[in-house]
Parts: structure tokens; C-alpha cells; sequence
């Protein structure tokens, strides 16, 4: 076997066809990385007789005194279960890397270990996970173990929306308060609309403050990626705003004066009056509601006449597929729920492009509703998403002498 560098053409033309593909192990990746502080090597890994058998994409840096650290993102695109070719691709790394001073070497290959439904139960086991996992074990790789949150550089649980069924019925199998967020989000008048400038400075302003990725590095993705990339915004209609919450007030208004005569008719002897006062309790709460509602409307619209931007998301497309890699909205229009219309939105847009799903992106692996990010979970998988959860990050030490030289200096992330 050797190690050899290959040129974009050659990378792409071997990955985009690999069974562990992604669009992080592409050129174009690598091309927006190159801007954060990383170097890259684009490597191919061949047989004797010359035959490409495995590539991956490396990013490195330097940590200390000429020492490097590596992560190959989603890499490498190797087949895992040949023992033997795994060993001797190690023998092959730590000769060629190692000598270049490359203390670490990280990855995280697209491999799922299991499937989950939107509960968190176990639907699927990919039993080939198990000799992956040992096989690269056997080669000398440590497991960084089966987290749960976001411990590692990339989510070891991602939330997939499937598009096996006709959309009516993708829609039906929504959570019955999703369903409900997105008629609420309809009736407030939310609009969403693909930006074909990709102007990120809106959207930007959503997700600034809970990542820690400059502007820079999302323009960098639009540039590189360029017609598979695109954002969309969600928009409030302050107009259609107070149009419906005036509606819904009438009619509500209107309700409850007709619970109130039943309540007080005294020809309505076979009435349930205890039936009735709790419908018109009800209603009473819900007029207080869209009275609330018809307010800041009618503020919002004097405010702004034209409407205004509350949410947006950033979406890469690839393999035929949809994958969201940012999303934010203003928080203060929470109860309008723009985040969720924009998602449904998008699954019915690529469900009509024919693509094959939409990777929320991630989740965590706790299923308990009391943990911390609970509203994360239920916001994306209430989408009827099933739940893939790959097999986690392996660490390989390339040069005994560079790492203990330089593991101090070594963070536990690499920042990618």
C-alpha cells in the first residue's frame, strides 16, 4: 500500500462515490478551511497494483515546536472491515505522517451504529459497526468514547428527515404540537423565501451568539459550495399579521357571546351549564390571547409596514440530499414559531425537488424530556425524524516522540 497526494479532481471523483461519503470529506471543504487556520492534505491510498482503495480529507496545524495535530471531518473513506488493509494503512501513516512530525491523528467515519424513531428506540442495528469498532481498535485506534451531547468535533446523533411517503402524509406523521406550530406560524402571517443573494447578515445575527464561527467561515461555504448551498429566511407579514389576528379575535369574540347566552338562557334546561363554563373559560383565555396578539400585530405593522425578517437557515445540498448547517430566528418572536415553518417549508420544497431526505443536523442522544436540551430535540424530531447515531470519534498517535512532546498543548477539540 501507499499513501499518495491527490489533486481536487482526482479527491472528488473517488469520494463523491465512496460508501461513507460527505460533504465534509469533499474539496470544496477543504477549500473553505484553509481560511480558519488549518493546512490541508488531500491523500489517496493505493493497492499494489496502483488501484485507488481509500482517500481522505486531512486538516492539520501546527500545536507545538513543529508538531501537528489531524482530523480527517467525517473521514477517513476507507473499508474499515478488511483488517489487514487497516493495519497496514496504519503501518502507512505512522511511516509517512509520523516522520512530518504529526503527533494525532483524528477521525470520525460517516458510520452509523443504529437508528432510532423520533422516541429515541432502537429501530435498526448496523452490525457491521461492531467489527469496524474492533477492527479499529485492533489497529491501535482509542475510542473517544459514546457521547452523548456535543463532546466531539462533529454530533455523534443527527436527526433525518425522511421523504419515503407522499408529503400529505409526511405532514400527518409530524408531532401533534408541531403540527400545531406550523399552522400557528401560517396564521401569523410567516412567509418563507429563498434568498438568491445568500446574504448572510440577517442570519447571522440569529446564530452569533450560542456558535462560536465567524461570519467569515459561512461566506467562505457559500463561496466554495456555490449553486449546492443556499439560505432561506423566514419572514413576518405584519400586514397578514393583523389581518388574521383580527380574525381569529372576531370569531372568538363571537364564540364566546354564544357561550354566554347559553350559560344564561334559562330555556336551556339539557344544557351541560358545567360543560359550557369550562368552554367559555377556555374561550376567555383565548380571547385574552389574540387580544394580546392583535396588539403587537397592529404595533408591529406601524412599526414595520414591509414586514420583517424573524428566522433563517443555512442549507448544503449534496448526494441528493439536504443537510441544514445553520439555523437561528429572533427570540423574541418565539411564539410565533418561525423555525418551524421553515423546516416544513423546506421538507415539502425538497420533497418536490425529489430529494432523498434533510439531515437536521444534530441532536443529543439523551431521550430524557428533563435534560437540558430537550426543546432541541423536540423541535427537530417532532419532524417524525428517525435518529442516526454513527459510531463516535477514534485517536490514533502517530509519533510516540511528537505527542508526548506536545500533548500538552493538545486541546481536547480541535476546533473544526
Amino acid at each position: 500500500m501507499k499513501i499518495v497526494t491527490l489533486n481536487p479532481d482526482e479527491f472528488d471523483q473517488f469520494a463523491k462515490v465512496h460508501k461513507y461519503r460527505s460533504y465534509y470529506q469533499t474539496s470544496n471543504y477543504a477549500e473553505v478551511m484553509k481560511h480558519f487556520g488549518f493546512n490541508v492534505h488531500l491523500l489517496g491510498f493505493t493497492d499494489d497494483n496502483n488501484n485507488l482503495i481509500g482517500a481522505t480529507l486531512l486538516l492539520f496545524k501546527e500545536v507545538f515546536m513543529g508538531n501537528k495535530v489531524a482530523y480527517a471531518p467525517r473521514g477517513l473513506l476507507f473499508d474499515y472491515t478488511n483488517s489487514s488493509n487497516l493495519n497496514e494503512l496504519v503501518t502507512k501513516l505512522k511511516q509517512v505522517l509520523g516522520k512530518q512530525g504529526f503527533a494525532l491523528l483524528r477521525i470520525d467515519p460517516l458510520i452509523p451504529s443504529s437508528i432510532r424513531d423520533s422516541k429515541g428506540n432502537i429501530i435498526n442495528i448496523n452490525n457491521e459497526a461492531n467489527i469496524v469498532v474492533a477492527n479499529l481498535k485492533s489497529a491501535g485506534f482509542t475510542h473517544r468514547g459514546n457521547n452523548l451531547y456535543f463532546e466531539g468535533e462533529k454530533p455523534r446523533f443527527e436527526a433525518i428527515a425522511l421523504f419515503n411517503k407522499p408529503i400529505q402524509d409526511v405532514f400527518k406523521s409530524f408531532d401533534k404540537r408541531t403540527r400545531h406550530k406550523i399552522k400557528k406560524a401560517m396564521v401569523a402571517g410567516i412567509e418563507v423565501y429563498k434568498d438568491q443573494d445568500k446574504n448572510l447578515d440577517k442570519l447571522y445575527e440569529f446564530v452569533k451568539a450560542k456558535h462560536n464561527k465567524p461570519i467569515e467561515f459561512y461566506k467562505e461555504l457559500c463561496n466554495n459550495y456555490k449553486d449546492n448551498i443556499e439560505v432561506f429566511y423566514a419572514k413576518l407579514n405584519t400586514e397578514k399579521y393583523v389581518i388574521n389576528s383580527k380574525r381569529l379575535y372576531e370569531e372568538e369574540m363571537d364564540k364566546n357571546d354564544a357561550l354566554a347566552r347559553k350559560i344564561q338562557d334559562p330555556n336551556n334546561m339539557n344544557v351541560d351549564k358545567k360543560t359550557v363554563i369550562n368552554k367559555k373559560m377556555e374561550s376567555d383565555k383565548l380571547i385574552n390571547t389574540y387580544k394580546n396578539d392583535l396588539v403587537l400585530a397592529t404595533r408591529l405593522l406601524k412599526e414595520h409596514p414591509n414586514g420583517f425578517i424573524i428566522g433563517g437557515s443555512l442549507n448544503i445540498i449534496f448526494d441528493n440530499a439536504a443537510f441544514l448547517v445553520i439555523e437561528g430566528f429572533d427570540t423574541t418572536y418565539k411564539a410565533l414559531n418561525p423555525n418551524y415553518l421553515l423546516k416544513w417549508r423546506l421538507i415539502n420544497d425538497y420533497y418536490n425537488r425529489k430529494l432523498k431526505y434533510y439531515n437536521l443536523n444534530a441532536v443529543v442522544g439523551e431521550f430524557d424530556e428533563n435534560n437540558k436540551y430537550a426543546g432541541l430535540n423536540e423541535m427537530k424530531l417532532g419532524f417524525n425524524a428517525a435518529i442516526t447515531e454513527y459510531i463516535g470519534e477514534f485517536d490514533i498517535i502517530l509519533n510516540n516522540f511528537s505527542y508526548n512532546f506536545s500533548k500538552r498543548a493538545i486541546k481536547d477539540k480541535i476546533d473544526t
